[in-house]
């Protein structure tokens, strides 16, 4: 049975990001957190920059970046395979137990 919480994705990006940018990054991120139970947050900040960043936090543990996007447009599909590939890598670090547990359903994601 997996836990209820195995983490958390956290988008960042500028206030005055665009939308269209914005968008299939915030949904890739949640698709995969809804699969994996994780929280997921999008945090915006007034300070104005381009990359978009997607990070994985577990516990206390720093903040691990999975994703950047700044000037190309990528799919939702495009974007899950990123994160899935990078959340895979970060089951197999001995800090990310609990990804480690879930290994099979990232290997699901599609």
């Amino acid at each position: 049975m997996l836990e209820t919480c195995n983490g958390k994705l956290f988008v960042y990006a500028s206030f005055a990001s665009r939308r269209k940018k914005l968008t299939p990054v915030r949904i890739a991120a949640e698709k995969i957190a809804r699969h994996l139970k994780l929280s997921f947050e999008v945090k915006t900040f007034r300070k104005k920059f381009e990359p978009i960043y997607v990070y994985y936090k577990n516990g206390d543990e720093e903040p691990v970046p999975i994703y950047c996007v700044s000037d190309e447009q990528s799919s939702i599909e495009e974007i899950c395979t990123a994160l899935r590939n990078m959340m895979f890598v970060l089951s197999f670090h001995p800090k990310n137990l609990t990804l480690r547990q879930v290994r099979k359903e990232i290997l699901q994601l599609s």
